[in-house]
């Protein structure tokens, strides 16, 4: 297993300032470098205090970049519905190079009405432009004077400057919530995959990580070299159990009163590319913190605990990388700190592999 760090905010100006909350996932990238895990992620969203402080992850994890030197950085997910494949293609591939070569390049459909409305993109074109986006960017990646024609994108001949540092391109990774099809899709293209435990139940989470691994070896990959990302809120104490489990509450309880203001809109808004999603703001209301850590959904314990349901997430999943929420903007970037050092030091090792060397350093 491999272990990094995500910053997806759930804070908003009157919690704490936006350039207070980037210094602190900074000094916390720092950290995550040092300590030898292996990426550091960050999410696109907008305009509500769920995910809003992140409306460009390249941005961030530029300046993660310069402030480290092996960690991994991942777009956890960019958006190409939201911007034009040439811009989103060119900003990836001068990250790329301004890593030498540490970018993985997640891309997702957001699934929030008020963003889509907000950038005047109908919801039902989300799958076309998402796919039109990433393979466009693809392209650009790795062809020379590329002519595009699709129903949303069309251009060319061009030829991408800079080209990627990374050759053929960056690792591709598709993020999924429920949809078997886009899992087995990732799988067949030769895609990483990004999923969210905490909104699916064990079993239904089991199919689709099934179904993506068919599609990979399908598509001639080595068994065992894909790649999946899975994302854990973390709250640890060191000695108490019941502190752990307090202040993890406090940490969920915020998460879910920024997510359920997020997905108002769900309550009138329909897509066909988004069955079923009327029922979030019911289904947001009935998260349950306590079925959550008795499902494994969270990593809120001491040292010791969290390492058995780390266990578990191995049994039940395989040999995945673990994203780990520990500072969302309400946590102190101390206490995430001492959360990842002591994680580093008493639980990891039990789980890890050294760090793949960097295309950076074997050249």
């Amino acid at each position: 297993m491999r272990f990094g760090i995500n910053f997806f905010p759930t804070v908003g100006p009157a919690e704490k300032p936006a350039d207070r909350y980037f210094a602190e996932c900074l000094r916390l990238a720092e950290v995550a470098d040092e300590l030898g895990l292996d990426h550091v992620k960050t999410v696109e969203h907008y305009f509500h205090p769920y995910g809003g402080y992140s409306p460009d992850p390249v941005t961030f994890l530029a300046a993660a970049a310069a402030r480290t030197a092996s960690v991994r950085l991942v777009t956890g997910a960019a958006i190409p519905a939201f911007t034009h494949p040439l811009k989103l293609a060119g900003k990836l591939a001068m990250l790329d190079n301004i890593s030498r070569g540490r970018l993985q390049a997640g891309f997702g459909r957001a699934f929030l009405p008020d963003e889509f409305d907000a950038f005047g993109v109908p919801m039902d074109e989300s799958r076309e432009r998402f796919q039109e986006g990433v393979e466009a960017c693809r392209r650009l990646w790795t062809e020379e004077d590329v002519r595009f024609e699709g129903r949303h994108y069309a251009f060319g001949p061009l030829t991408l400057l800079p080209r990627p540092y990374q050759r053929p391109h960056p690792a591709i990774l598709v993020a999924a919530a429920f949809s078997p099809e886009s899992c087995a899709a990732a799988g067949r293209a030769g895609h990483g995959l990004m999923v969210v435990p905490s909104i699916l139940d064990r079993e239904r989470l089991q199919g689709l990580l099934a179904v993506y691994r068919e599609g990979w070896a399908a598509s001639g990959g080595a068994p065992g070299a894909e790649h999946v990302h899975v994302s854990y809120e973390c709250y640890l104490d060191e000695h108490d159990s019941s502190a752990a489990y307090a202040a993890g509450r406090a940490y969920a309880d915020n998460y879910r009163a920024k997510l359920a203001e997020a997905v108002t809109a769900w309550g009138r808004t329909r897509s066909d590319q988004y069955q079923g999603y009327e029922r979030l703001v019911e289904g947001v209301k009935r998260i349950d913190y306590d079925a959550s850590l008795r499902e494994d959904k969270l990593l809120v314990g001491t040292p010791e605990e969290i390492a058995e349901r780390l266990r578990r997430i191995r049994e039940h999943f395989g040999e995945v990388t673990v994203s780990l929420h520990v500072n969302s903007g309400t946590t102190t970037v101390e206490r995430a700190e001492r959360t990842l050092r002591v994680l580093a030091d008493r639980v990891l090792p039990e789980f890890t592999r050294p760090r793949e060397q960097s295309p950076a350093a074997a050249r």
